[in-house]
């Protein structure tokens, strides 16, 4: 059994903080490729005689998976707040890989007929499952081992690891489309960069069995089953439909300007798919480096005014600025405009995280945190993709994801303000 005690040097904090997020690494590892590659898995597994009922069939399973969140972090929740982190992020890992693995080895609609879509669906409701708990677990992990007023900058990895991935992705994508020519790519050659997510699972798991368990938990003398976890989320439902909301600008956002972003180069700009890739890779940089700057000025302003900012502006300038890129698209503006949406998105999550971590009850963290976070990815995140391309083809304006970011960063100025209210009356009673 791995030892109670939480990293104590520098090293061995980084070393911890590595371990913990390799998992969050290959979950976005293999998102980013699903929404990437979605018009060859749309050919592959939901052939169509229409393009847009094809692709609006791969980006509804893509979604789908998102659904499984909550259940996922209601039940893995528990599980981990019950055993500890370190043996529930184990576990995690082990679903979310099952799931990878048989999107990777699932033959085409030609060779296998319904069953292929149908196994496809099985292996995002898998991932999904398994993500419902792996955010909120390493999230939560990060915020009990960080120092003393430091939790922004700790917990602000979680979301790194993610960027991480979406470069390495966006890395091979690009590769791929100067060795392959685009009909081996939409054939078979897709599901090379998910033949390298499966092949590095197996590091993660000897990352992840080094993981020690924190202080913090380990010294709780008192564990909750599911009951107990249940009946205190249903008496917190507030701070839980709340933090949703919180969380539904960052998934939206992280969503349009990662996963979705190729596409919308792709299919609506008629830009290039190098271009498209490396908009997306530098982008995937530009979070990784406002991700950790928001969480250090989080610790040292506070979360409220970062919070607030970023979503009055996120609220002000998403459909301008996205309107304009597609009055003129071009390499040059697509990644201006998306750099600018990343330093939003960068701000706020960097806030949000740790602010997240702390509004929910101790005993139920990593249910409550997770729990929030998946409900917002699954109303929000997972079908921004979908919702964008249903709006673009409803209303024929190629900016209107921009009305769907707004709305989503409305939603978090109304949540941060009213749990910051709530937070503020009940100290001014105690």
């Amino acid at each position: 059994m791995m030892p109670h005690q939480a990293p104590g040097s520098v090293a061995a904090r980084a070393r911890a903080i590595l371990r913990v997020t390799s998992g969050n690494f290959l979950e976005q590892f293999d998102f980013f490729l699903f929404g990437f590659y979605a018009t060859s898995i749309a050919a592959a597994f939901f052939p169509s005689s229409s393009e847009f009922a094809s692709l609006m069939m791969t980006f509804a399973v893509f979604g789908a998976g998102f659904l499984m969140r909550p259940l996922g972090a209601i039940f893995l929740g528990a599980y981990i707040d019950e055993v500890g982190r370190r043996k529930g992020l184990i576990v995690t890992l082990a679903i979310m890989a099952a799931g990878t693995f048989l999107i990777v080895l699932v033959p085409g609609y030609a060779s296998i007929g319904m069953f292929a879509p149908l196994l496809v669906l099985l292996g995002r409701l898998l991932q999904g499952f398994s993500a419902g708990a792996e955010l909120g677990g390493v999230s939560v992990y990060l915020a009990e081992i960080a120092t003393p007023g430091r939790k922004g900058f700790y917990t602000s990895w979680q979301s790194g690891s993610q960027q991480v991935a979406i470069v390495v992705a966006a890395a091979l994508g690009f590769g791929l489309n100067r060795w392959f020519a685009a009909e081996a790519i939409r054939d078979w050659a897709w599901r090379l960069p998910f033949v390298v997510g499966c092949a590095i699972v197996p590091f993660i798991f000897l990352l992840r069995r080094k993981l020690e368990e924190t202080e913090e938990f380990a010294a709780r003398r008192t564990r909750p089953v599911l009951r107990d976890v249940l009946r205190t989320l249903l008496a917190n439902w507030t701070v839980v439909v709340a933090g949703m909301l919180m969380v539904a600008m960052t998934t939206t956002a992280f969503y349009l300007i990662t996963v979705y972003a190729p596409t919308f180069g792709k299919t609506v700009l008629k830009l290039s798919t190098a271009d498209s890739l490396l908009v997306t890779l530098l982008v995937a940089v530009s979070n990784f480096i406002w991700l950790p700057i928001g969480g250090l000025l989080s610790d040292r302003f506070g979360r409220k005014p970062l919070l607030v900012a970023m979503t009055v502006l996120t609220i002000l300038t998403s459909y301008p600025v996205l309107s304009m890129l597609a009055a003129a698209p071009s390499f040059g503006l697509m990644l201006a405009v998306l750099l600018w949406l990343s330093f939003l998105y960068g701000l706020y999550n960097g806030a949000m995280i740790p602010a997240l971590t702390e509004i929910m009850p101790v005993e139920v963290r990593v249910a409550g945190f997770s729990l929030a976070y998946s409900l917002a990815t699954a109303l929000f995140g997972g079908f921004t993709p979908a919702i964008s391309t249903a709006l673009i083809h409803a209303t024929g304006d190629k900016g209107a994801p921009g009305y769907w970011m707004s709305f989503a960063a409305l939603c978090a100025l109304v949540a941060t303000l009213f749990l910051y209210r709530r937070s503020a009356a009940r100290l001014r009673a105690a």
